[in-house]
């Protein structure tokens, strides 16, 4: 009988057999891996390298991120870079690699036209999107970066999806379709005013301080659920609601572990499943936001379907032309909700913040809407030229809700320039040439601000610049950009922003209300440090004050005798 011993010893044997050949064909597979990814690295030619700051063992495995996330205006950086750099320079990206960074208008316009196709959301962002939202207008786009050399039947059959959700949602956002859901974004403006009224009157003599960012957000949210999907989330008359709470939960401060996993995540997408309090709360308002989807499309078979007038209502009727499946229905409730409620009430808590520091401009923008009799009508919420679209324009300008946008190669380009610049290898080159699988980033709050586009009031809030739109002086290069008013605050190109009517109009329509029946000043002074608040979009907030807190102190307005 062989012995207890000897069994063990055969066994270890065989165990230390088993563990090194796994070892080998472990070490076997990560060398030909790292071999095949470094072949095809070197054997295909590189973007053209251009000049930028060095990537660093600070910044090698965040790239810039964590000095975005840190710096109080982002698009400083990027100014100074492009004064240093050039107008397309790189920048150290996660794990050691480089992101383009477009400041050229010909390079911006060139990329903006090959947007959905062309240029392609990471395969990071795709995911978080889809995690958040479900496939909805954000995520969808096509596929051509599964092959080098797409044909046009292929370019044609990857942007598909991306255009029937387009085209299915086109119809709820013309003029005439949104003209109809005007009288909501007035009833908004005077259900705040009439808990204000309240606030106001049981409040000191000399004015109430009141924190508008939750109002905003109150706003923003009953417009939209109204709007939207035919939905009264109530929140204006004292409703509790979950999609707010969620909202309200996510946007407080993160601890730590929070900001590293999600910084980590840009480097290691799977650490974005890593269960942080943040990562919950975004589970939980992924949740809840899907819950209300299905809740809609319940009720809409019940509604009467000539008389809903709401996106989601007309969206639903193009649905079976478009072949819009119901998870593809669902998803775009999401997006309205998520860029509906954020982006508005961050444009409008910025109004009031500016206004309140210029006292001049807001005295200006009330006597020009005391001039009307009652609330205006479409098309002076839709017309150029006056101060209250002066103002509308400078806010865009100057405060884009969302400050950047990063998008993928998805094959071999060319960025044409609009002058040379010098590339890394000191010759001047007026194009250039970018590989697949390039980072490409488009710093929009940068360009909004640019003394290059803008002249050298850039930096300075100024809504006449927009009264005399032919002064070229001091337009410079932002005739070159084609985004809305020469903005690309709604992005440009294929993916400018369907829903920017609609959110222009929605700002008119509230802030005019605001300001022709209140005045509003910064408790501290008009000097008072206004700071950002990190969140799903950053947010604007009072130094010093909890959250993102934007306290004014309102007063009824008092027409002179």
């Amino acid at each position: 009988m062989v012995s207890f011993l000897t069994v063990t010893e055969l066994f270890l044997s065989s165990s230390r057999a088993l563990y090194s050949l796994t070892l080998t064909v472990s070490i076997l597979v990560a060398s030909g891996y790292i071999g095949y990814a470094l072949f095809r690295r070197f054997r295909r030619p590189h973007s053209t390298r251009l000049k930028g700051p060095p990537i660093t063992g600070r910044n090698f495995l965040f790239g810039v991120l964590p000095d975005i996330l840190k710096a109080p205006y982002p698009g400083a950086l990027y100014e100074g870079w492009a004064a240093q750099f050039g107008s397309v320079f790189s920048v150290p990206a996660p794990f050691g690699s480089k992101s383009l960074v477009l400041t050229d208008p010909k390079a911006i316009a060139h990329f903006a036209a090959r947007e959905t196709y062309g240029y392609v959301q990471t395969p990071r962002a795709k995911h978080f999107q889809e995690r958040l939202i479900g496939r909805g207008l954000f995520w969808a786009e096509g596929d051509s970066h599964k092959r080098r050399t797409p044909s046009p039947s292929l370019v044609s059959h990857v942007t598909n999806k991306f255009s029937r959700q387009r085209r299915a949602l086109n119809p709820a956002f013309t003029s005439a379709a949104i003209q109809n859901l005007a009288h909501i974004f007035f009833d908004s403006a005077y259900k705040t005013k009439a808990a204000w009224d309240v606030m106001l009157e049981s409040g000191p003599s000399n004015g109430t301080v009141i924190e508008v960012q939750l109002w905003m957000n109150h706003i923003s949210l009953d417009t939209i659920g109204l709007a939207g999907f035919g939905h009264d989330f109530g929140t204006l008359s004292g409703k509790e609601s979950s999609i707010a709470a969620a909202f309200d939960t996510i946007a407080t401060k993160g601890s730590f572990w929070d900001t590293t996993f999600f910084m980590l995540s840009f480097a290691l997408p799977i650490m974005s499943s890593v269960p942080t309090g943040r990562r919950i709360l975004l589970n939980q308002l992924t949740k809840t936001m899907f819950s209300l989807g299905d809740k809609f499309l319940e009720t809409e078979t019940t509604r009467d379907v000539a008389t809903d007038k709401s996106v989601m209502g007309l969206l639903v009727k193009s649905a079976s032309t478009e072949k819009i499946s119901h998870e593809e229905v669902k998803a775009q409730i999401n997006v309205l909700l998520l860029a509906g409620y954020e982006t508005t009430a961050v444009s409008l808590t910025w109004a009031l913040i500016e206004l309140s520091r210029h006292p001049e401009i807001q005295t200006r923008l009330r006597e020009e809407l005391l001039q009307s009799e009652g609330d205006l009508n479409w098309e002076d919420l839709t017309n150029h030229g006056s101060f209250l679209d002066a103002v509308t324009c400078e806010i865009l300008r100057f405060h884009p809700p969302l400050g950047e946008i990063q998008r993928m190669a998805a094959e071999d380009d060319i960025l044409p320039l609009s002058a040379p610049i010098e590339a890394a290898d000191g010759r001047l080159v007026d194009s250039i040439f970018v590989t697949k699988g390039q980072l490409i980033t488009l710093p929009i709050e940068c360009i909004n601000r640019s003394e290059a586009f803008w002249g050298p009031d850039a930096k300075i809030f100024n809504p006449a610049r927009w009264l005399d739109e032919t002064d070229g002086a001091n337009k410079h290069r932002a005739q070159d950009i084609q985004g809305y008013r020469h903005l690309l605050t709604f992005s440009d190109g294929a993916r400018i922003c369907l829903g920017k009517v609609f959110a222009v109009s929605e700002f008119k329509a509230v802030l005019s209300v605001l300001v022709r029946n209140y005045t509003f000043e910064l408790p501290k002074g008009p000097d008072t440090v206004i700071g950002r608040h990190r969140n799903i979009l950053p947010r604007p907030k009072v130094e010093g004050e909890a959250g993102y807190d934007v306290p004014l102190k309102v007063r009824h307005y008092v027409a002179p005798e």
